[in-house]
C-alpha cells in the first residue's frame, strides 16, 4: 500500500467526515478508498454506455478563480458541436452553477465533462448521460409532425 497526500477544502472534508459517520467507517483512509473505488466503478459504467447520448453536465465553481471562466468558455468553444445550451446561476457572491445540455458521441461528452470537472476552481461536477438512438437527430433536424409557430 502506498501513502499519498491529498488536499481537500474545508467544505469537502466536512462532507467526507459526514459520510464517514453516516456509513460507519473507522477512519478517513478507509472511507476515501471506498469513495475512490465507487467513483472508478461509476466511471467504468459510464464508459460502457451507448455510442451516442444526450447529457446534462452540472458543475459548481468559484467564479473568481484565476482564468477559470476563460478556460471553461474555451473548453466549450472547442466542443461546440456537443453543446446545446447552458444555464448559468449565481448561487452567492463567489459561487456559480452551470448546467449544460450536451448531445453527441458518449466518449466525447465524457471527455469534455472530465476536463471541465477537473478544472482548478470547479468545486463539484457531475455528468448524467442518457443513451440516444443511433441516427438520433440534433436540434432543428427533427421530423415529427407539429408546428413551431
Amino acid at each position: 500500500m502506498e501513502r499519498i497526500t491529498v488536499t481537500l477544502d474545508d467544505d469537502l472534508l466536512n462532507e467526507v467526515d459526514r459520510m464517514i459517520v453516516t456509513h460507519g467507517y473507522q477512519n478517513r483512509s478507509e472511507a476515501i478508498r471506498d469513495f475512490v473505488r465507487a467513483g472508478i466503478q461509476q466511471s467504468q459504467r459510464d464508459h460502457e454506455r451507448s455510442e451516442n447520448c444526450v447529457a446534462a453536465l452540472v458543475y459548481v465553481y468559484d467564479h473568481a478563480a484565476r482564468d477559470l471562466s476563460k478556460r471553461l468558455v474555451e473548453s466549450f468553444h472547442s466542443h461546440h458541436d456537443l453543446s446545446l445550451a447552458t444555464l448559468h446561476v449565481h448561487l452567492d457572491n463567489d459561487t456559480c452553477m452551470e448546467i449544460t445540455a450536451l448531445q453527441g458521441p458518449t466518449q466525447d461528452i465524457q471527455h469534455l465533462a472530465d476536463h471541465v470537472i477537473a478544472e482548478r476552481g470547479v468545486r463539484y461536477g457531475r455528468v448524467v448521460m442518457i443513451p440516444a438512438k443511433p441516427g438520433h437527430k440534433r436540434r432543428g433536424q427533427h421530423t415529427h409532425p407539429h408546428s413551431h409557430g
